[in-house]
C-alpha cells in the first residue's frame, strides 16, 4: 500500500508499544523506514517486543520504562528522547479500561483509568509539543481514541470521559499549535482483538459469551472485528508526509459500527447483580494475572 521508505528519517515514540495496538503500529513503522522508540511500564514486555519487531522488520527500535501516571517521569524522558536525537512524531496509545456499572466505581478506579487516559495523554503531548515549540521544528502527534467520543458509552463511563478529552484536545492544539507547524489527529478504533484488553472489555458470564466477542460483531455492518493490519495501515498514513495539510481529526476504524448503533456497552444493561460480580471476578483474576506475569519476569 506504501513506499517501503514512506517513513524513512523519522523517529517516532509510542506509549505502550510493548504490546496490542501499539507494538502493531509500531511494527508497520518500522516497516516503512521510520526509527521506533517504545514506552510502557513493563520493562520486561518491551525488551522481548524490542527484539521481535527488530528481528522481523530489520529495523531501528529501542525502549524504555515509563509510568506516564507520573508527570516528572515524562519530562525527564522526554528530555532524554529529544538528547538521544530529537522526535519526529509521537503516538498516544498507552490506556487503560474495564467494563463496571458506574455506581459501583470508587473515586480510586475513576483516577486508576482517568490518570492515564486522560492525565498522562495530556502531559506527554504537552512536554513532547513544547519541546517542538521551542526548537522551531514540526511535529505530528496522533492519538488514539474511541467512537465513544460521539457516542458515550455505558459502563466504560470513565473512559468515555477520559477519551472524549482527548478528543476536545486533538482539536483544540491543532488550533493552537497549527502556527508552530504542528499536527494533531485521532484514530478512534472500534473492536481490535487484543488480549490484556480484551480480558477487561469482554469477560464472559453465565448470562453472556462476552461483550465483545467475535459471535456478537453480527451487528457490526462489516459483520466482524477490525484487523490489525488495517489499523497499522491508517497510522503509517497518518504519519507520513502524504497528509500534511491534515489535523485536528478523529478518523473512526470500526466498519461503519457506530453509525449503526449506539454506545458500545449499551447491551450490557440487561446483565443481573450476578452476572456483574462474576465480571468483577473476571477481570480481578486477570489483573492478578498480569502482575503475577510481571513479577516472574
Amino acid at each position: 500500500m506504501f513506499k517501503e521508505d514512506a517513513l524513512e528519517g523519522k523517529r517516532i515514540l509510542v506509549t505502550g508499544g510493548g504490546s496490542g495496538l501499539g507494538k502493531e503500529m509500531s511494527k508497520h513503522f518500522l516497516s516503512h523506514g521510520a526509527e521506533v522508540i517504545i514506552c510502557g511500564r513493563r520493562d520486561s514486555v518491551l525488551k522481548e517486543t524490542e527484539k521481535e519487531l527488530a528481528k522481523t522488520t530489520k529495523g531501528k527500535i529501542s525502549s524504555f520504562s515509563l509510568d506516564i501516571r507520573d508527570s516528572l517521569a515524562i519530562e525527564e524522558a522526554i528530555d532524554s528522547v529529544f538528547a538521544s536525537g530529537g522526535l519526529d512524531g509521537l503516538v498516544n496509545n498507552a490506556a487503560g479500561n474495564f467494563i463496571s456499572r458506574t455506581k459501583d466505581l470508587s473515586s480510586n478506579a475513576f483516577n486508576a483509568i482517568a490518570s492515564i487516559v486522560f492525565h498522562g495523554t495530556f502531559n506527554m503531548t504537552n512536554s513532547v509539543g513544547k519541546k517542538w515549540i521551542e526548537m522551531k521544528t514540526p511535529g505530528n502527534i496522533l492519538s488514539i481514541t474511541t467512537t465513544w467520543v460521539w457516542t458515550g458509552s455505558p459502563f466504560v463511563v470513565p473512559s468515555a470521559m477520559s477519551k472524549s478529552g482527548i478528543n476536545a484536545m486533538t482539536k483544540s492544539l491543532a488550533v493552537e499549535w497549527g502556527p508552530h507547524n504542528i499536527r494533531l489527529n485521532c484514530i478512534a478504533p472500534g473492536p481490535f482483538p487484543t488480549e490484556g484488553a480484551w480480558s477487561r472489555l469482554s469477560p464472559e458470564t453465565e448470562n453472556n459469551e462476552g461483550a465483545l466477542d467475535q459471535s456478537s460483531m453480527s451487528s457490526n455492518p462489516m459483520g466482524r472485528v477490525g484487523e490489525m493490519s488495517e489499523l497499522g495501515n491508517l497510522a503509517t498514513f497518518l504519519m507520513s508526509d502524504g497528509c500534511d495539510y491534515l489535523t485536528g481529526q478523529t478518523i473512526a476504524i470500526d466498519g461503519a459500527a457506530y453509525l449503526s448503533a449506539g454506545g458500545t456497552f449499551a447491551s450490557l444493561g440487561k446483565l443481573n447483580d450476578e452476572d456483574w460480580t462474576n465480571i468483577r471476578e473476571t477481570i480481578k483474576k486477570s489483573n492478578e494475572k498480569d502482575k503475577n506475569l510481571r513479577n516472574t519476569k
